[in-house]
């Protein structure tokens, strides 16, 4: 009997002593663990992306918009004033680079000067050649009053003579009226050649005159007022040095500043979440109190690929509600996409989670000294917080990360504290 006592002696202090290093472990664990409860309330998702303020409405800044028609196909602007410059109407805005211009306008007046030549030379051979068939005319219209006379006088000679002068008047006239008929032929050929010698000068000097005053809109004017920004496009932004089209010819923007966009790109994989009419949080990076409240305008149907970037994004615009005098084309904005709200629902941090093989999700949750393996169903997910819909009840209390017990730690401190029926299977890490 005090063998077996003695034994249940030793027994029960080795059980206190093993509480005592456990609770101690676990105490030490619990210092450097972050436990968070199981919040109970309103459940909020949310996108969250940034974006870049642009006016709603802008005109176009436009350089020249017939480069195409005389084989120009890109030009540079030489010169520009600074962005954010306020502009009147008619103002200079920038310069565009002449020199393949002024190889243009050379080309052209050289085309022109052989053409005036040529013209001239058509016009001065035609009126020779026309001349030179009215002199024949002349002359053999005399000819034919010359056979005539020498008809009416040989009325008193022989028969024989007679005749001969006939014949001979007859050949006259048949020569004049051959002569006249060849006149009117040259002349018709040579109103030809004219029209045609006339229509390419008139090309030339078209070509050439229009490619003058194409020169004159390398400089370009305010087409009204406002403030301008640089314009920008596949390229990047349009700025001294750079480069326009003739497919693009935008030199500058003229924003409308009383209604403003925040242009924003969401990835593929939130992109189904976003809607018309979702309402947004705009936060903007200058002024980092200001809260401005927006709506989501426009989704695109169709993916791009933006420079810089290997995923596919979708272009979203978000119409700001209120605009005021700080804001400016360009500004960077953070937008919150309010895609959904639940007023009641159990939420955790989304670091309380973990997976199993890519099926099962599962937290770590305290329970009275030890640590329990719960498996749990989420729902919806924002940026920071996840939906739980079983497996969990508010007030639970969870780790942020995986817990340093051990295995043989925990199931000890759940069997001296009740908290485990023989049999069940619960595993930690």
């Amino acid at each position: 009997m005090p063998k077996k006592r003695f034994l249940l002696l030793i027994g029960a202090a080795a059980a206190v002593v093993i509480v005592f290093f456990v609770a101690t472990r676990s105490t030490s664990n619990s210092e450097t663990a972050i436990i968070v409860p199981v919040e109970s309330g309103e459940f909020v998702v949310e996108v969250n992306v940034s974006g870049e303020l642009e006016a709603k409405r802008s005109t176009k800044i436009l350089g020249p918009q017939r480069l195409r028609n005389y084989r120009i196909y890109n030009v540079n602007i030489q010169q520009i004033i600074p962005e954010g410059t306020y502009v009147s109407k008619g103002d200079f805005v920038a310069r565009l680079d002449p020199s393949e211009m002024s190889t243009k306008i050379g080309e052209a007046q050289a085309a022109f000067d052989e053409e005036e030549s040529e013209y001239i030379a058509t016009r001065l051979d035609t009126a020779l050649t026309m001349r030179e068939a009215r002199d024949e005319l002349i002359n053999l219209k005399y000819a034919v009053e010359e056979k005539e006379l020498v008809l009416e006088q040989s009325q008193y000679e022989p028969p024989a003579k007679i005749k001969q002068s006939e014949i001979e008047v007859e050949k006259a006239r048949r020569a004049l009226q051959q002569a006249e008929e060849n006149y009117e032929i040259k002349r018709q050929q040579n109103v030809a050649k004219m029209n045609g010698a006339s229509a390419e000068f008139r090309q030339k000097k078209q070509w050439l005159d229009g490619i003058l005053e194409l020169r004159d809109e390398f400089t370009v004017l305010a087409p009204e007022d406002g403030m301008l920004i640089y314009h920008k496009n596949w390229n990047g932004t349009i700025k001294e040095g750079s480069q326009i089209s003739t497919w693009d010819p935008i030199v500058a923007m003229l924003p409308d500043l009383s209604e403003m966009n925040s242009v924003t790109y969401v990835n593929e994989v939130d992109i189904r979440r976003i809607q018309k009419g979702q309402p947004v949080e705009i936060g903007l990076d200058a002024f980092p109190d200001k809260q401005i409240k927006g709506v989501v305008t426009e989704v695109a149907n169709v993916g791009e690929q933006r420079p810089n970037s290997d995923s596919k994004v979708f272009k979203v615009l978000v119409e700001l509600e209120a605009v005021d005098g700080t804001l400016r084309p360009g500004m960077t904005t953070s937008n919150r996409i309010i895609t959904m709200s639940i007023d009641e629902a159990l939420h955790i941090p989304l670091e309380c989670l973990h997976n199993f093989a890519d099926s099962i999700t599962y937290v770590y949750k305290r329970s009275g000294l030890g640590v329990q393996k719960q498996e749990v169903r989420i729902g919806e997910t924002n940026a920071t917080s996840a939906e739980i819909l079983g497996g969990l009840t508010g007030g639970d209390r969870l780790y942020l990360s995986t817990p340093s017990s051990t295995e043989g730690e925990i199931s000890l401190l759940e069997e001296l504290n009740g908290l485990r029926n023989p049999g069940d299977e619960i595993s930690t890490r």
